[in-house]
């Protein structure tokens, strides 16, 4: 019996990038709540969320590169913003919108596993 390999660490720029993903997608999806930067809180949401994003963004890219981490959290922010507008505001997902999104996350697994994800 066999020691079962380790998984591999989770490191600080993939929390980096978790955390710019998921604070854009709650600055994006307070910016429709602020309806037009009329409503204060949300539209602060917009601004710290923003800020928050593009922040661990930065330090993200300093051990991973710029194409994989742009894929990513453009990828999975469009998945995470678009199930946003599905559950909170009833937005409609024809056909040709899930095939598109299949493809998006088809895209970023295969940049996953190629070689520029090293």
């Amino acid at each position: 019996m066999g020691v079962p390999p380790e998984a591999p660490a989770v490191t600080f720029a993939q929390v980096s990038l978790l955390v710019a993903i998921l604070a854009e997608v709650v600055a994006t999806t307070a910016l429709k709540a602020s309806e037009g930067f009329t409503r204060p809180w949300p539209a602060l949401l917009v601004v710290v969320g923003y800020g928050v994003s593009f922040y661990s963004l930065s330090l993200t890219m300093r051990s991973i590169p710029l194409g994989l981490v742009y894929a990513i959290w453009s990828g999975l922010g469009l998945l995470l913003i678009t199930l946003a507008g599905w559950l909170l505001w009833g937005q409609r997902l024809d056909p040709p919108a899930l095939v598109g999104m299949g493809l998006i996350v088809a895209g970023v697994i295969v940049i996953n596993l190629s070689g520029q994800a090293h």
